[in-house]
């Protein structure tokens, strides 16, 4: 397998648009190699099947939605951090589409639900503990809580955005974090 970090990282990005685009059966070696404008048979000297590509744009999708630094700085307030995890799907819309596909497709595939599953639960554990470590509002279920929930609305902005114009995403926000995420006791 070819070790260029550069090259794999483009035939991975493409991979996402490739399955945001046209789905998981529109998926194959050689329309990553299309979409990447590359010769036919790039991708299979990066990926030696279908399910290694899979798994590898699972990872590619988190290096992609990543927060940098200075979204996490300054004074931390849950809702505009809510906010801004919402302003970054939206500015990556292929990326979260493309791990929606990803969930779809695991349904079928044992193996990537494996690692979907394991992939998803070490993340949401990440989260619990960088919120509580950075001293913000409410406890771990109150957290797990928030991160379901904005999964769903998640999901509805990138499917269905209509469906949020009757409730403000900002007002919305704001309530998820009252109710679910309440100020912790001093002491």
């Amino acid at each position: 397998m070819r070790q260029n970090p550069q090259r794999r990282a483009a035939l991975l990005d493409a991979a996402i648009e490739v399955l945001a685009r046209e789905g998981s059966r529109g998926l194959t070696l050689r329309a990553v190699d299309a979409e990447a404008g590359v010769p036919t048979g790039t991708a299979s000297n990066y990926f030696a099947n279908r399910g290694q590509l899979l798994v590898q744009i699972l990872h590619r999708t988190r290096e992609r939605l990543t927060p940098d630094a200075g979204e996490l700085a300054g004074p931390l307030d849950t809702k505009v951090l809510l906010g801004r995890l919402l302003g970054r799907i939206r500015r990556e819309r292929s990326v979260h589409t493309a791990v929606l596909e990803l969930r779809l497709e695991a349904t079928r595939r044992p193996e990537l639900q494996a690692e979907l599953s394991a992939f998803l639960a070490e993340e949401l554990e990440e989260n619990i503990a960088w919120h509580l470590d950075a001293g913000l509002p409410g406890d771990r279920m109150g957290v797990a809580l928030v991160y379901f929930a904005m999964q769903g609305l998640i999901v509805d902005d990138l499917t269905i955005p209509a469906l949020l114009e009757a409730h403000p995403v900002d007002d919305l926000l704001g309530v998820m974090v009252e109710r679910l995420l309440p100020e912790r006791p001093a002491g």
